[in-house]
C-alpha cells in the first residue's frame, strides 16, 4: 500500500489547518444583509424577540395561546424582513419603483393600512371605551368594522405576496416594499386573534365561526406557507398543498382516504388552533427550539463551535484518513447543536471536504461522509437537533429518558460511519495529515473547559432541572466560559448572540408552523387513524412487513423537508399506527424519528447530500447515493429497536450490554461487507455476501442469530487466513525456486 498524502502533507506543512469561524452561519442565498437604520431596527427587534421568549420561559409565563400567536407573528415579521422571496444579487444596486409597481403598491398598502387602522380602532374602543365590538363604518346603514378589516387584510396580503413574486428584490440591503406589507399583515393577524381570543378558543373549528374568522385564518396560513417556501424550498409547500387539497377532496376519494369534507370557515379556523398551527410543533418551537438555537448562537459567539472542530482535528487528524474521521466527530458535535443536517454540512463541510479530497478520498466519498455525519448529529443526545423536543411534547415521555434512550443508537450510527471511513482508508492506502499541520492536542486539552456548557446542560438535566432551566443555565455558562478565551462576550457580543438566536430560529419557526398545518389536517380528517388501521391489517400478516411499510412512508414524507417538519408529520401519520400494532410509544416514535432524520441522505431528494455535493464539486445524485451508503447501518438500527428494545436502555444492564456489543460487531461486519475489506485484506464477492448475512444476524439481537453471525464471521476470517497462508507459501516457494 502507498501513502497517497505523504508528499503533499510535507509540502504543505506550513499550511496550518484549523477551524476559524467554521461555526459562523453564512447568509442564505435569499437572506438580506440589512444596514443603516433599518438594519439596527431589525437587529433590536431580533434581540427583543429572543429576550421576550427567555422572559416568558424563565420569569413570567404568558398565556399559552397568546404566547404561541405572538411567537408565530414575531417569527413571520422578522422572517419577511430578513428573507427575500427569491435569490438575491449581492452586487445589484437598488432600482427605483416602476410605475407598474406603484399600481400594485398603492392599493396593497391602502388595504393593509385600512386593516391596521381598523384593528387599532377596535383595540382602543375596547380598552378605553369598554365596547365589546368597535363602532360600524359610517357607510350606508353602517358596515361592521371587523369584517371589512378581514377582507382588506386578505386582499392586501395576497396582493403583496404576488407582487413579491413578480418584482423580485435584487438588492440585499433594503427590504422590498411587498415584504414591508407582509410584515404588517403578520402583526395584524396576531392582533385580530388576540382581540377575539376568548371566542376563538371556543368557536374555532366549529359551525359557530363565520366568514371574518375564516379570512383572518386564511391570511395567517398563506403568510406561513410563503415564509416556509422562502426558508425551506418547495418540497414542504407541495406536501402541505397536497394535504390541504385532501381536506376538501375527501368526499370524492375512495377507501381509507374518504372523509365527509369541511367548509372553508370550519377548516381554516380549526387549522389555526392548538390542533394545528398553535399545536405541538409551535409549542416546541416557542420553547425548546428558540432556547436551544439561542444556546447554539451563544456557543458560536464564544467560538466553542470552532473548538469542537479543532479538538476533532487534534484527536483524529493524524489517523488513517484523518480528515474523514474529523468530519465524523466534528459534524456529530456541531449537528447536535445547530438543528439542521444541510446547515451543518455547509458549516463544517467547507473545511473537512477539501481536506478529505486532499488525502485521497474521491470527491463523491468526501461529500457522502460529510452528509452522513452531519445528518447523524440530529440523533446525538443531549440536544438531538429539535425533533427530540417534539417527541417529548407528543409522547409525554420525559426528555431525559429520550436522551438516555438515544445513547446506544447514536453510538452505533457513528461507529458505522467511522468503520466505513476507516475501511475505505485501509483499502485505498490513505494516511492522515502531518502533525505540524494540525492543532496541538496538548493545547486543546488545556481548553477542555470549553465543553463546560454541554456538561452543565447534561448535569442539570439529570439533577432534575427542567429542560428550559437547564438550557438557560447552559446558555449563560457559554457566555461565562467565553471570558476565559480571547473571544470574551461583552454587552455587544451578548446582544449579537441574542439577535443571531432569532435569525437562526426563523427557518425552524416557519417550518414548525407549516408542519402544524399538516398535523391539523391529519387530526381533522382522521387519516392518521385510518392509516393505523391499515398498518394493523398488514401486521396480521407480518410485523416486519408493517415496519418496512412504515419506514417507507416516514422517508417519503420526510424527503426534501427539514428534520423537525419531517418528524412532526411522520409522528402524526405513522407512529399511532405502530403503537396500535403493539409497539411501545418510545420505540414507535424513535423508529419514525430516525427515518425522518435519514430522509436527508435518502435519494432522490437528499438535502444533506446535495449540500455536500455543492462543496465537493461533484454530481449531486451520486453524492446522495454515497451518503446513503455511508449511513446504511442507520437504516437497519430502527428495526433493532423492535427486536431488541434493550438498545433504547429498556431492560437489565446485562442484556443491554450484550445487545450493544453484538450490534457493534454486526455494524463492523456490515461496514466490511459494504467496503469489501475485512480486517487487513480485501474481501471477495462471496466473502462480502457472507459478511452481510453475518452482520444482519448479529444485528437481529437473539442468541441463535448471534451465534450464526459469529460463525459466519469466523468462517470468513479462517478463509482469509488460509488464503494469506497459501499466498505466503507460494511466494516462499517461488523465491526458493529462483
Amino acid at each position: 500500500m502507498t501513502d497517497k498524502t505523504s508528499t503533499t502533507a510535507e509540502a504543505d506543512a506550513a499550511d496550518k489547518i484549523g477551524a476559524e469561524g467554521v461555526s459562523d452561519i453564512p447568509l442564505g442565498h435569499n437572506e438580506r444583509d440589512l444596514t443603516g437604520v433599518v438594519g439596527k431596527v431589525i437587529f433590536f427587534a431580533c434581540v427583543f424577540y429572543t429576550l421576550l421568549h427567555l422572559y416568558a420561559l424563565n420569569i413570567s409565563p404568558i398565556e399559552t395561546w397568546a404566547f404561541r400567536i405572538i411567537h408565530v407573528a414575531g417569527g413571520l415579521m422578522v422572517g419577511f424582513a430578513l428573507i427575500a422571496a427569491f435569490t438575491l444579487d449581492r452586487n445589484k444596486e437598488p432600482t427605483p419603483i416602476s410605475r407598474l409597481q406603484w399600481l400594485a403598491l398603492v392599493p396593497s398598502a391602502a388595504l393593509i393600512a385600512f386593516a391596521a387602522v381598523g384593528m387599532a380602532v377596535a383595540w382602543i374602543s375596547r380598552e378605553y371605551f369598554g365596547l365589546r365590538l368597535p363602532p360600524p363604518l359610517p357607510i350606508g346603514e353602517g358596515v361592521a368594522l371587523l369584517p371589512a378589516v378581514a377582507w382588506a387584510l386578505v386582499l392586501g396580503t395576497v396582493a403583496a405576496i404576488i407582487s413579491s413574486w413578480i418584482w423580485k428584490a435584487g438588492n440585499n440591503r433594503r427590504i422590498h416594499w411587498a415584504d414591508w406589507l407582509l410584515m404588517a399583515a403578520a402583526i395584524l393577524v396576531a392582533a385580530y386573534l388576540l382581540f377575539v381570543l376568548n371566542r376563538w378558543r371556543m368557536a374555532a373549528g366549529t359551525p359557530m365561526v363565520g366568514q371574518t374568522e375564516f379570512l383572518v385564518a386564511f391570511a395567517g396560513v398563506i403568510l406561513i406557507m410563503e415564509l416556509t417556501r422562502r426558508v425551506a424550498g418547495l418540497a414542504l409547500i407541495v406536501i402541505t398543498a397536497v394535504f390541504l387539497g385532501y381536506a376538501f377532496a375527501g368526499p370524492y376519494l375512495p377507501g381509507i382516504l374518504e372523509h365527509r369534507g369541511y367548509s372553508l370557515e370550519r377548516f381554516f379556523t380549526y387549522i389555526y388552533t392548538d390542533n394545528g398551527i398553535l399545536g405541538p410543533t409551535t409549542a416546541v418551537s416557542s420553547t425548546y427550539i428558540i432556547l436551544f438555537i439561542t444556546f447554539a448562537a451563544f456557543l458560536q459567539a464564544s467560538r466553542v463551535g470552532d473548538y469542537f472542530v479543532n479538538f476533532a482535528f487534534a484527536a483524529a487528524g493524524r489517523t488513517r484518513g484523518g480528515p474523514a474521521k474529523v468530519a465524523v466527530f466534528a459534524s456529530g458535535l456541531m449537528g447536535m447543536i445547530n438543528g439542521t443536517s444541510a446547515g451543518n454540512v455547509v458549516a463544517t463541510g467547507s473545511l473537512t471536504i477539501p481536506l478529505m479530497k486532499k488525502v485521497g478520498y474521491h470527491p463523491r466519498s468526501a461529500g457522502g461522509i460529510e452528509a452522513a455525519a452531519s445528518t447523524g448529529g440530529q440523533i446525538v443526545p443531549p440536544i438531538m437537533g429539535a425533533g427530540a423536543f417534539i417527541m417529548a411534547e407528543i409522547t409525554g415521555i420525559p426528555y431525559t429518558e429520550i436522551a438516555i434512550a438515544a445513547l446506544i443508537p447514536a453510538a452505533l450510527y457513528f461507529l458505522s460511519i467511522y468503520m466505513m471511513v476507516d475501511l475505505e482508508a485501509r483499502r485505498e492506502g490513505m494516511a492522515g495529515l502531518a502533525r505540524d499541520q494540525l492543532p496541538k492536542f496538548s493545547k486543546m486539552v488545556k481548553q477542555v473547559y470549553l465543553f463546560f456548557p454541554i456538561i452543565i446542560l447534561i448535569a442539570t438535566l439529570f439533577m432534575g432541572y427542567s429542560v428550559i432551566r437547564a438550557g438557560t443555565l447552559a446558555m449563560f455558562s457559554a457566555a461565562v466560559v467565553s471570558w476565559l478565551t480571547p473571544f470574551k462576550m461583552g454587552p455587544r457580543q451578548l446582544l449579537e448572540a441574542l439577535s443571531l438566536g432569532t435569525r437562526m430560529a426563523i427557518p425552524l419557526i416557519a417550518v414548525c408552523a407549516c408542519a402544524g398545518i399538516i398535523v391539523g389536517v391529519i387530526a381533522l380528517t382522521g387519516v392518521g387513524a385510518r392509516f393505523a388501521s391499515m398498518l394493523l391489517n398488514i401486521a396480521d400478516a407480518s410485523h416486519l412487513l408493517a415496519l418496512f411499510f412504515a419506514m417507507c412512508i416516514s422517508i417519503l414524507l420526510g424527503m426534501g423537508m427539514p428534520t423537525t417538519a419531517a418528524y412532526a408529520v411522520a409522528a402524526s401519520v405513522v407512529a399511532p399506527g405502530l403503537q396500535q400494532i403493539g409497539i411501545p410509544p418510545l420505540v414507535s416514535h424513535f423508529f419514525v424519528f430516525y427515518y425522518a432524520v435519514l430522509s436527508a441522505i435518502t435519494p432522490p431528494v437528499a438535502l444533506a447530500g446535495y449540500a455536500a455535493a455543492a462543496i465537493a464539486g461533484t454530481d449531486p445524485l451520486k453524492t446522495a447515493m454515497t451518503s446513503f451508503k455511508f449511513g446504511l447501518a442507520a437504516f437497519i438500527v430502527p428495526f433493532m429497536f423492535f427486536y431488541s428494545p434493550e438498545l433504547l436502555m429498556e431492560g437489565s444492564w446485562d442484556k443491554i450490554l450484550r445487545v450493544a456489543i453484538t450490534a457493534a460487531v454486526g455494524i463492523y461486519l456490515l461496514a466490511a461487507a459494504v467496503q469489501g475489506w475485512f480486517l487487513n485484506d480485501r474481501a471477495n464477492l462471496i466473502q462480502r455476501g457472507l459478511l452481510l448475512v453475518a452482520a444482519l444476524a448479529m444485528i437481529a439481537g437473539g442468541w441463535m442469530t448471534d451465534l450464526v453471525g459469529i460463525g459466519l464471521g469466523s468462517l470468513v476470517l479462517v478463509w482469509q487466513l488460509a488464503t494469506a497462508r497459501n499466498l505466503a507459501s507460494a511466494e516462499a516457494a517461488r523465491q526458493n525456486g529462483e
